[in-house]
């Protein structure tokens, strides 16, 4: 005789596994396991390329030396880390490091937001499309391009640079000026350029999801196009806003790497030397020090994961939104 859940199962069209509670993974996994199998790629992809290499974190805690290889170097425990927080540029760069952090996190982030509600209030539709174009091309310019083309427009000879002079500025190369905010400003503007159109098609897709029932109640009471924006669109898409903010402060350190390493330069160190070009200047330069290079980015890490778990928290304690 069969067994009365068996029979059940048949009546609604499926076996289901008997002795498997249903929120176990074992029963998951009977009813999808094709999913799983499409999954093994994924999976195999962030072992390979994500965890395995964390191995080499062991680094940070060893005179590391090539030729006597990993499990062979020298155990020197947190000498490295003495080293880096001891260092004699290591509070000027960590410096740099957080006011260029800062600025992407607060003027380069709105950015993008500002930009896709300014879209959505466009209405003709070919001359809406030509600006998001517009807006989404420097995202595939290279880093090298981009700043080549920023040493150009601001060289002394620069065409920015001349506009800058019309307005009583000096006629200098501004990617050469010592003084504390030139570079961050700099840095901050080209990430802007490049990084705010394509940014921005997250939300003007959550933006176009809005229910239009709420703007026809809005505009019903009086409200204007700008008033409508402001009090139904934001709110809208502020839960988006949040989760994409979280998620961008625990990756702020690592903005920008490759295009401060192109555009720094000895006479500018003190003011746009930030933790991953001090790290690279370590690996790679005249004195070679792998073991120094990967606890600073060890230490980049850590910050990085602290600022993501507490911005978390907070968001979800204060607005009742978060990533998990």
């Amino acid at each position: 005789m069969e067994s009365m859940s068996k029979r059940k199962g048949r009546n609604n069209g499926e076996v289901k596994p008997l002795h498997l509670p249903e929120n176990s993974w074992r029963y998951d996994f009977r009813r999808n396991w094709q999913l799983y199998v499409l999954f093994i790629p994924v999976l195999a992809y962030f072992i390979i390329f994500h965890y395995a290499p964390m191995v080499g974190l062991l680094m940070a805690f060893e005179k590391y030396k090539p030729t006597k290889g990993l499990f062979g170097s020298q155990w020197v425990w947190f000498d490295n880390f003495k080293d880096l927080f001891t260092g004699d540029t290591f509070l000027k760069v960590l410096r740099n490091t957080a006011a260029m952090a800062f600025l992407n996190l607060t003027v380069g982030f709105a950015a993008p937001v500002i930009l896709a509600m300014l879209i959505s209030q466009l209405r003709i539709k070919r001359f809406t499309r030509t600006v998001q174009i517009t807006s989404y091309m420097p995202y595939f310019v290279s880093a090298v391009v981009v700043t080549t083309l920023a040493s150009e427009f601001l060289s002394s000879t620069g065409a920015l640079t001349m506009v800058l002079s019309w307005f009583g500025f000096d006629k200098q190369n501004w990617l050469a000026n010592p003084n504390m905010p030139v570079f961050w400003l700099i840095n901050t503007f080209i990430e802007i350029w490049q990084g705010a159109g394509w940014g921005s098609i997250i939300y003007i897709a959550a933006i176009a999801n809005v229910n239009g029932d709420l703007h026809e109640a809005a505009a019903i009471d009086g409200a204007n196009r700008w008033q409508r924006l402001w009090r139904v669109t934001f709110p809208s898409i502020l839960p988006l806003i949040i989760v994409m903010f979280t998620m961008r402060i625990g990756l702020v350190f690592r903005q920008g790497f490759d295009k401060v390493l192109l555009l720094y330069m000895p006479a500018t160190y003190e003011v746009s030397d930030c933790l991953y070009t001090y790290t690279y200047r370590m690996a790679f330069g005249q004195t070679v020090n792998y073991g120094l290079s990967t606890a600073s980015g060890l230490f980049q890490s850590v910050i990085g994961s602290v600022l993501l778990i507490v911005s978390n928290k907070l968001s979800k304690k204060l607005s009742g939104t978060s990533m998990i």
